[in-house]
């Protein structure tokens, strides 16, 4: 394991309370590497044995996943980390062993030669004010989670109760109100009955969190200067979403680079004199069903969306092609062109 003044790549494998990691030259040799715990003793002792590589770079797979944690400790004390896509390992671990098995050995191979070999990863930086932004967000797409699953139950217990059961759009007040002219006799449904409230009582809840914290992710968009609210279709949480997944806008080259990156960009699926092009499954799905949510709100009322469907649609395309022409276009508002 020797040392170099040369710059290397720490390539990072990382877990909840381990992470193995691979110490890469310029030249792809292999120059150390091992596990390390990530409690206090075991970072500490990682960041001992690095000392001897003075220039370097951590590259961690999944910095806004399993690899956050780590990677924000290590911005605290002063290093330069690049966060590795989980796909790009892959492919690179599949390339390198001639199959896909894991280890965390491997993963960490995989993950230092992406760091080696790929220009442009995204730096990992520590803005305060998009991690707020991120834990609110986060904590409002599950009370809407928390929202959806209760409904459902409801809904079922309803139908149990009350012959045809409730209306599709149902408020915990609506329901409170057809639960207060049910009066079941038997054991099991006083029992259904009495579910039924509670989960109503759960409702009414979880509805006071979601408009506090609406309003809370409203205030903080506003100190960002963002006019992503000012667009047709997109509330707070689909804005916040927007800020803390894409990060710096800039780091697109262009329009069709973040169209790719969450998933409204067509995938070519050509073969000799056919030319086709098929959906694209990939991508950030977040970002992309933000955009869904923006496309089918504007359908809903007279906007430049619905006129842009309509005309798709004149010009011969399906429902579903024309939706797609839609969530693409609605991506290139957030990037300006390119050169």
């Amino acid at each position: 394991m020797k040392a170099t003044d040369e710059r290397v790549v720490i390539g990072m494998d990382p877990h909840k309370r381990s992470v193995t990691i691979e110490v890469m030259a310029a030249d792809e040799e292999v120059l150390g590497g091992g596990r390390f715990g990530t409690d206090t003793a075991g970072f500490k002792s990682m960041l001992e044995y690095v000392t001897r590589w003075p220039d370097r770079v951590w590259a961690i797979e999944g910095c806004n996943g399993i690899g956050r944690h780590v990677a924000l400790r290590l911005l605290a004390e002063g290093h330069e980390v690049v966060d590795v896509p989980p796909k790009l390992s892959a492919r690179a671990r599949v390339f390198a062993t001639g199959q896909g098995r894991k280890t965390d050995a491997t993963d960490a191979h995989s993950v230092a030669l992406v760091g080696t070999r790929m220009a442009g990863l995204r730096p990992v930086v520590h803005d305060e004010q998009l991690a707020v932004l991120r834990l609110l967000v986060d904590r409002r797409s599950s009370l809407g989670d928390d929202h959806t699953r209760m409904i459902s139950q409801l809904h079922q217990l309803l139908l149990e109760l009350i012959p045809g059961g409730a209306k599709k759009d149902l408020s915990a007040a609506q329901a409170k109100a057809l639960l207060a002219r049910v009066r079941p006799r038997d054991v099991v449904g006083k029992a259904r009955r009495r579910v039924a409230a509670e989960l109503v009582a759960d409702l009414e809840r979880v509805y006071a969190r979601k408009k506090a914290a609406d309003k809370e992710l409203k205030e903080l968009l506003a100190a960002t200067g963002t006019s992503l609210m000012d667009l047709h279709g997109i509330g707070p949480s689909g804005a916040a979403r927007l800020l803390v997944e894409v990060g710096d806008i800039t780091r697109f080259p262009n329009r069709e680079h973040f169209a790719s990156w969450n998933g409204t960009a067509p995938i070519d699926a050509s073969s000799g004199d056919n030319v086709r092009h098929r959906l694209s499954r990939a991508g950030n799905r977040q970002i992309n069903r933000t955009l869904h949510i923006m496309a089918t709100v504007q359908l809903r009322n007279d906007t430049e969306g619905r006129a842009y469907f309509d005309r798709r649609k004149n010009d011969g395309k399906t429902s579903m092609e024309a939706m797609r022409a839609l969530k693409r276009r609605l991506s290139n508002i957030e990037v300006p062109p390119g050169p």
